[in-house]
């Protein structure tokens, strides 16, 4: 199955739902249309877009996640599947009662492949790690040293070469691109959360309480290079400054919908993000030690 990432931002159109399918509608040019259970994430920014209740609940019935942005085009909101596997009551008691140290263990896989991505990235695009390999090396249990947050320091400033960069989610520069790709991309891991059978808000490492989907925070901590790498590619021949227009919504979802290579094979980020939600799972019911997670 085909599953798409649709954002709705450069003019008014029309939503509904007929004979199972997304209709778009615009006031000059045909309808558009497409099953619901292709639709992966609907980002919705436009200020008049109007659409049917049967939109919303179509594509959470179907599995699909609801993006909407405030006036200044920032995803502010997300809307899940409530229930999206069978057996989604005891996977949510098993993921309840985790021990501390299997969050601890989890925690510090997920470190280590955020970690050891970055430093891919930064070989890939500057030519060196800066260390980041070797850090990731050092990664504890929990991460009492925060080693995370100590590789953070040193690679927003070397990915886009500039020591005052920081990762700062009010800056009016290339932060605004970073923040709509992990929009997207924290939506695509919800929805491979919930179709686990786990519940998004309940987190392996975030605890902030304003935080409804701190599980997918956490899982997609590994993924995020992919959005990193599209941004710095836009950069090299564009302003931090400039608009965040269709063109750049365009290149940043490409990043979304490319393919991986995965375990041997060509995967999206939506088959990607299933197998580690999937393998998570595993691990809450006691069948697995530890994590499949993405070599972006």
């Amino acid at each position: 199955m085909i599953e798409r990432i649709i954002d709705v931002s450069e003019e008014p159109v029309r939503m509904r739902v007929r004979d199972g399918l997304l209709v778009i509608s615009r006031d000059e040019g045909d309808d558009f249309t497409l099953p619901l259970p292709e639709v992966g994430v609907l980002v919705v920014s436009h200020p008049q877009v109007t659409y049917t209740q049967a939109v919303l609940s179509g594509i959470a019935e179907a599995g699909g996640a609801f993006i909407a942005c405030n006036g200044k085009r920032t995803p502010v909101g997300i809307m899940m599947p409530l229930a999206a596997h069978f057996a989604q009551g005891e996977r949510f008691e098993k993921q309840m009662s985790a021990a501390k140290p299997t969050l601890n263990r989890l925690w510090q896989q997920i470190v280590k492949a955020k970690i050891n991505a970055q430093a891919r990235l930064l070989k890939e695009t500057r030519g060196e790690d800066f260390g980041l390999s070797t850090m990731a090396i050092k990664v504890k249990s929990g991460d009492p040293e925060n080693i995370e947050g100590q590789a953070s320091r040193r690679y927003w400033p070397a990915l886009f070469s500039d020591e005052r960069f920081k990762r700062d989610r009010d800056a009016p520069d290339q932060n605004r691109h970073l923040n709509y790709g992990y929009a997207v991309l924290r939506a695509i891991i919800c929805r491979a959360v919930c179709a686990s059978g786990l519940h998004p808000s309940i987190g392996i490492h975030h605890h902030n309480r304003y935080d409804s989907f701190r599980l997918a925070s956490d899982v997609m901590e590994p993924f995020r290079p992919a959005v990193d790498r599209a941004v710095v590619a836009w950069m090299r021949d564009n302003d931090p400054l400039g608009p965040m227009d269709k063109k750049v919504k365009e290149h940043l979802i490409r990043a979304m919908i490319d393919k991986y290579s995965f375990e041997g094979e060509e995967r999206t980020l939506f088959d990607i993000s299933v197998k580690t939600s999937q393998s998570l799972a595993g691990v809450y019911e006691g069948k697995r030690k530890g994590l499949v997670l993405p070599d972006i």
